[in-house]
């Protein structure tokens, strides 16, 4: 069984597309859910090897796992602050004269 259940775009890079690919997948005779980058490009276009395959028997624990996830959680709690350039130190034991020497 080949099936699709959906993209996610995750970025472009010196003209390469990179998608994530949510699909069912058989392997060894074995369906699975089979979440993988795919990825477009002049020189390839396919899947690649980052992913991974939920066995079919283990779905309804990851799914739980994944629902158990509060979205609350993803988003940062303290808004990031810009970072400043260090305070200059003018400390005359730094034990370098004015020319920059030791």
């Amino acid at each position: 069984m080949e099936k699709d259940i959906g993209k996610i775009l995750k970025g472009e890079y010196q003209g390469t597309v990179t998608e994530i690919v949510i699909g069912l997948r058989e392997y060894n005779g074995k369906t699975g859910v089979d979440i993988r980058e795919f990825t477009q490009s002049e020189q390839y276009t396919g899947p690649t090897k980052k992913g991974l395959r939920i066995p079919a028997d283990k779905f309804e624990d990851f799914k739980a796992m994944i629902n158990s996830i509060d979205p609350a959680d993803l988003t940062s709690a303290t808004p990031a602050q810009p970072q400043t350039e260090p305070a200059a130190i003018d400390d005359d034991e730094a034990g370098i004269d004015e020319n920059g020497l030791m």
